[in-house]
């Protein structure tokens, strides 16, 4: 049985493995992907290829499909073993149609196009049968031909639409009778099961039936898919399937339960005996079933992971090694302070006091042995002004307040008065001396938070008479004219809905519905470049801790790796069910983070484009995601109001932290780690023990076969502080070098 690969199936009758099993080829948007989301044959996909018995007469249009899938995306060496093992020739120019044995030769025409595969099936059986076995009405000629996804994973009819409430009923009586510790694990399968045959009802046109199972059991599904039951209420008819995107999800990803092998062997023996195949069916085709060994988890264990768009990651998907140390920073030498230039005249003698380096600093004199190779990824040679800011930063390092639950911050807030353009986004620059907002009516607008106004270049006939030669030529080419507090950017068509300012301040990215990422030049305050990749509204970019690279996450559900000199994207990432909503650089530059609506959370590999880590446990969109400065963990915030922690290297989720009462849009950790900063549209902003919350945690946890751990119910001993605004959402947090927190957001009376 291809679904439970971790469980397999010992009886002989069982060990069968269907052709439709090879759905995952094609309908599956897990299959490994390279670069820009082309599939790749892997290990698994030959295994199952491989596997396959000649078909019957049921099963020719599916091969077809796949044939035709892998036939057009170039995967030859699949595709021929595919067509040995099936007993099917395809060769479109040569063969003549016939039915012979288990082999079948279909005539092509002379274009051999691969709509035309679909055409020629129904030539195969009369209309009528064609139409039986398939459950779908035969394509006339001429019309659009479906596509290959909707053949592979179209519900077929299982039997009798009157007994689907019987076999629903049946099932969830066994299950309420069963003991409490299995019970929990197998409430699990009520959600998928009560969606696909919903949705096999809908396909098979009996309307009827199909509102009255939804009537019935809608109500006894989890809170946290009420979004997607209100969706999946509007589909009542088979039209209303087309295109939809909700459908296509359920449809073309498998529903991961993970389940401990007692309460599987449980579930399977009482299918059974009662020999329901109907519901059998189902979880073969569309459920993947992750069965662990060891104690079956409770049912606060199950509600923390669970809630996302297709179940939970599957414990594969977490295995990969993530190098989450920190680059070893360069060695720069640190002037003395003039303060100090300054004692050591009047003593006379020198005086021998090294300035102090953050933790960040001294850390980096040894090589982290989590840390990726210096080289993986090429990185942008620091420049001399590079240089000069790396010397302010440790310098104001050594002035940082030590972050505690007996020292908080001061809070610093930035209200946006007479918004009523819309605030969208904002962000600072790293020095604190900047900081940009996006806005409804298209605009982008900057402004200086120090007595240093903004000023733009002079035009090139001044630069001309400009002496290059002299020290102060960079003070030179400033336009004193332009001088001003504030800045208007126009070029966007569209609200903008994202905005991040270089490490270096020379630069300002923006994303907008419109489609395009901007980059902005602060030096003049024109747009220099129009990354047009996404062909949807981008909802968040964000640049690299080191500058050159960004990325970009929208509602076209992929997000996509930039370079500020490559017009293309250098890498897709691809394999979202919903828009993509928030998008975070690791500290080290090598991983990308990105949070969807389909709320789940994903880590993505920068230099291979694969995607190493699948987080799940949040119950809406996530809207905000902030790494620790050592790159070990990760915090994000989402519209359920809560704040889950994760172990970036085990993969696991170690802490959940509760108060906020609605969505979150800003987190962001202190210069240290040591305190965890929240913001969100209830108008607070919330101060959380960061240490507290980590060194809570049992490592040991972390090793359990089982790949979960007990979380802690600790939220409000970790938390240290709320602090309310009068009327202001919090859209942006951020801490200076020294551990003063900056916070911004609209005033909306």
């Amino acid at each position: 049985m291809a679904a439970i690969p971790d469980g397999p199936v010992k009886s002989e009758t069982e060990l069968e493995v269907k052709p439709d099993s090879v759905n995952d080829i094609a309908g599956n948007p897990n299959v490994v992907q390279g670069i820009g989301g082309t599939p790749k044959t892997s290990p698994s996909v030959a295994a199952t290829v491989a596997s396959v018995t000649p078909p019957d007469i049921t099963d020719r249009q599916t091969l077809l499909a796949v044939l035709q899938f892998l036939k057009k995306n170039k995967l030859l060496e699949s595709e021929e073993t595919l067509r040995k093992e099936s007993g099917l020739c395809l060769d479109n120019e040569e063969q003549s149609g016939s039915v012979d044995g288990g082999s079948v030769c279909a005539t092509g025409d002379a274009e051999g196009s691969d709509a035309s595969l679909l055409s020629r099936v129904s030539g195969v059986t009369s209309a009528p049968a064609a139409a039986a076995v398939t459950g779908a009405p035969v394509p006339a000629k001429g019309d659009d031909q479906p596509d290959v996804s909707v053949v592979l994973s179209a519900y077929s009819q299982q039997g009798d639409p009157a007994l689907y409430q019987v076999y629903y009923s049946g099932l969830k009586k066994f299950i309420e009778s069963v003991l409490d510790c299995h019970r929990a694990e197998l409430s699990q399968v009520f959600y998928p099961l009560f969606v696909h045959m919903y949705l096999e009802l809908v396909y098979n046109q009996h309307e009827a039936e199909a509102k009255d199972f939804f009537d019935k059991f809608h109500g006894d599904q989890e809170c946290y898919y009420q979004d997607d039951l209100r969706v999946l209420s509007g589909l009542t008819k088979k039209e209303h399937m087309k295109g939809n995107e909700t459908l296509l999800d359920f449809r073309t990803s498998k529903f991961v339960l993970r389940i401990s092998r007692d309460s599987y062997q449980l579930l399977k023996r009482h299918l059974q005996e009662r020999q329901n195949n109907q519901i059998w069916n189902i979880i073969q085709e569309h459920l993947y079933i992750d069965i662990f060994d060891g104690m079956p988890r409770s049912k606060s264990q199950i509600d923390s992971m669970s809630g996302s768009l297709a179940g939970e990651a599957r414990r594969e998907a977490n295995k990969a090694k993530v190098f989450y140390g920190l680059l070893k920073e360069p060695e720069i030498e640190v002037p003395l302070d003039d303060e100090d230039e300054e004692a050591e005249n009047e003593e006379g003698k020198p005086k021998k006091k090294k300035p102090k380096k953050d933790s960040l600093g001294s850390k980096s004199k040894k090589q982290d042995p989590n840390a990726p190779q210096q080289n993986r990824i090429p990185l942008p040679e620091l420049k001399d002004s590079d240089k000069l800011d790396k010397i302010m930063n440790m310098k104001e390092a050594t002035k940082r307040i030590r972050l505690g639950p007996d020292s908080l911050p001061s809070i610093c807030f930035y209200t946006f008065l007479n918004a009523y353009q819309g605030l969208t986004a904002v962000d600072f620059t790293d020095d604190s001396s900047l900081i940009a907002g996006g806005f409804a009516d298209s605009t982008v607008r900057v402004w200086s938070v120090t007595p240093k106004k903004l000023r733009g270049v002079k035009s090139a006939a001044d630069l001309s008479l400009i002496d290059k030669e002299s020290d102060d030529v960079l003070e030179r080419i400033m336009d004193e004219k332009t001088a001003s507090e504030s800045k208007i950017l126009y070029g966007h068509s569209g609200p903008v809905y994202g905005t991040s300012f270089s490490p270096d301040r020379n630069y300002l990215l923006s994303c907008s519905e419109d489609g395009t990422v901007r980059l902005w030049s602060l030096q003049t305050f024109t747009c220099l470049v129009g990354y047009k990749g996404h062909n949807y509204p981008v909802w968040d970019t964000q640049f690299s801790p080191y500058g050159y690279y960004f990325v970009s996450g929208g509602h076209d559900r992929v997000a996509r790796l930039w370079a500020t000199d490559h017009y293309q994207p250098l890498r897709m990432f691809s394999g979202h069910l919903a828009d993509v909503t928030s998008t975070r650089f690791h500290p080290n530059c090598n991983y990308v983070v990105t949070g969807s609506a389909d709320r789940t959370i994903r880590l993505w590999d920068v230099l291979t484009g694969n995607c190493v880590r699948i987080l799940t446990g949040h119950k809406g969109p996530i809207h905000s995601l902030a790494f620790s400065p050592n790159g070990k963990f990760l915090a994000s915030g989402a519209t359920d109001g809560r704040i889950l922690l994760w172990d970036i290297g085990h993969g696991v989720m170690i802490g959940e932290l509760k108060g906020h009462t609605d969505t979150i849009y800003a987190l962001k950790f202190s210069r240290d780690g040591e305190i965890l900063a929240s913001g969100s549209m209830d108008n607070t902003v919330k101060l959380w023990d960061a240490t507290k919350a980590f060194d809570d945690i049992e490592t040991d946890d972390f090793t359990a076969a089982t790949g979960h751990i007990t979380l802690p119910e600790n939220s409000q001993d970790i938390l240290l502080g709320t602090y309310v605004t009068k009327s202001t959402a919090v859209v942006h947090v951020h801490f200076t070098r020294r551990n003063l927190l900056l916070a911004a957001g609209s005033y909306n009376p």
